[in-house]
């Protein structure tokens, strides 16, 4: 997907439809990869053939669907492979750091946490890293300009699950009213699953295309959504 300065890579990955994303400068060809998982080779090929040099990994949480690791008696690949290939740091929350190097055995060295409001510089881009806990206690977003990747916080018709381990409602309502809903409606939305038709909308859009949004500001009323 094209944007002024930055490329958009949207791969779809796996049985449970993950989107991990390759996001490049144009001009000095840095890029990053967030939440890689279940199929390393596809995301290799396609830093390589677009000879982007990669500068890191993002982790948006710390489910073996969006890092790898073992999952519903499979073994997912994941980050540790990517690293075999790349020596590069991986950045999640500091929430999400002791799960993470549960779930995918890399080494805690490898590891840089992020807090929220933090920037990343990417070649001539700068990039910020938003913390919306809700799903997972460290669970990230990344703004770059109009552009948020979301990971599991929102899709482009629904949120992120909180009857999971870590998952908090209240949580989640703070993320999705004080922090996503106050970014502009012409931000774009790049969820971390292919839950809908479209592969990414506005949150002009979103009102509109997803329930969960349409009571939000009545927060009695948008938790029956949650049983």
């Amino acid at each position: 997907m094209q944007h002024s300065d930055l490329k958009v890579h949207q791969l779809l990955l796996g049985p449970m439809e993950n989107y991990c994303y390759i996001i490049a400068d144009k001009a000095s060809k840095k890029c990053m990869v967030i939440d890689p998982a279940w199929d390393i080779k596809t995301i290799t090929d396609t830093i390589e053939q677009n000879e982007y040099q990669l500068t890191s990994i993002i982790i948006s949480h710390y489910h073996p669907d969006h890092c790898g690791g073992h999952l519903w008696g499979h073994d997912i690949e994941g980050v540790s492979e990517l690293l075999k290939k790349f020596d590069v740091p991986v950045l999640c929350h500091s929430q999400e750091k002791d799960g993470i190097l549960t779930i995918t055995k890399i080494a805690p060295s490898g590891i840089q946490t992020i807090e929220s409001g933090e920037d990343y510089q990417l070649g001539n881009q700068k990039l910020k890293f938003i913390h919306t806990p809700g799903h997972t206690p460290g669970s990230v977003c990344l703004l770059w300009n109009n552009c948020l990747f979301a990971g599991d916080t929102l899709f482009i018709n629904g949120c992120g699950r909180v009857d999971l381990p870590g998952g908090n409602v209240d949580q989640l309502h703070d993320s999705l009213t004080n922090k996503l809903m106050k970014l502009d409606p012409q931000t774009v939305l790049y969820p971390g699953h292919a839950y809908a038709p479209q592969k990414s909308v506005t949150f002009q859009e979103l009102l509109t295309l997803n329930p969960y949004l349409q009571n939000i500001t009545n927060k009695t009323s948008w938790m029956k959504n949650f049983g």
